[in-house]
């Protein structure tokens, strides 16, 4: 990750990469989106963003995965800016033209947030670099309207997210020792829920406060996990080859296809991460630790 890629921008923001430690499908609305229960918490790797003022709007892109999105006319980053500029402009509060680099670090449509922690990241930012600020109402309704899973980013913290994403709960985690692996396989997210055996599954049996997290994680489940392993049978593949380097906890998060691993320290998590790859070069494959919770508060 090139050091200096971000150097000379007037606002800097992290955009974390967004974990799904269980997740529970527990019915579906009528509108057809689905209702969900799910723990999650925010990696300390992630992507990362540099705003400043500008003649015009630039939106630039690095990275190891940045071809994508160099290719496409759209995505969340842009839909975040134009947004919250209308947003201001119904107010009265100008939104001046910007650059916005984005250093893409995260797999594109992994199952990890990664377009959703950098919308949450633009709306930080700009509100940070135009000096404004929006009535939380409208603030959140505008993170919910970007997709689902933007105003979890925005929180940035351990929580249990409900509804279709929008009902959060802060959560006493501790930062956790975690491996990220990837087999660089997409996954359709649409065909996952399609492929889903049930749509009323129970609740995520979650622990208030327990005495081993890296146990009660290892307990509970990811009700996608089994459809896009069909989808995917690169899932399990990953998933065998983090279990045996000795992880306490091994899960897909998401949709898919990133798998996590949790280890009992930061040493085991950079060695496992180092033996998978040498045998698999062409995954993507990071030792990171969770934010915990306060990491992520002001």
């Amino acid at each position: 990750m090139p050091a200096d890629s971000l150097s000379g921008f007037a606002v800097l923001e992290e955009a974390p990469a967004k974990i799904n430690l269980a997740l529970a499908v527990v019915g579906r609305r009528e509108d057809g989106y689905h209702l969900l229960e799910s723990l999650v918490t925010f990696t300390a790797f992630g992507d990362r963003l540099g705003l400043s003022p500008a003649g015009e709007d630039r939106f630039t892109v690095s990275g190891r995965f940045s071809g994508v999105l160099a290719a496409e006319g759209d995505n969340l980053v842009i839909r975040a800016r134009d947004r919250l500029r209308a947003a201001l402009a119904r107010r009265g509060h100008a939104g001046p033209p910007v650059h916005i680099h984005l250093e893409k670090n995260l797999p594109v449509a992994s199952g990890i947030g990664g377009g959703s922690a950098d919308a949450a990241a633009t709306l930080r930012g700009l509100l940070t670099l135009w000096q404004a600020r929006l009535p939380q109402d409208e603030y959140d309704a505008l993170a919910l309207g970007l997709g689902a899973d933007v105003p979890m980013c925005l929180a940035g913290r351990p929580l249990v997210a409900r509804g279709v994403g929008e009902d959060i709960a802060p959560v006493s985690m501790p930062a956790l020792a975690m491996v990220l692996a990837n087999p660089l396989a997409g996954v359709s997210t649409p065909a996952v829920f399609t492929a889903l055996a049930c749509r009323q599954n129970p609740p995520l049996a979650l622990e208030t406060a327990p005495s081993d997290w890296l146990s009660a994680i290892g307990r509970l489940r990811n009700d996608l996990e089994p459809p896009a392993r069909l989808l995917c049978p690169d899932i399990a593949r990953i998933s065998e080859a983090l279990a045996a380097t000795g992880a306490r906890a091994v899960r897909m998060s998401g949709s898919g296809a990133t798998c996590f691993a949790l280890y009992a320290s930061p040493a085991a998590a950079e060695d496992a991460a180092t033996a998978l790859s040498q045998r698999h070069p062409h995954w993507f494959v990071a030792a990171t630790t969770t934010l915990g919770a306060t990491d992520g508060d002001d």
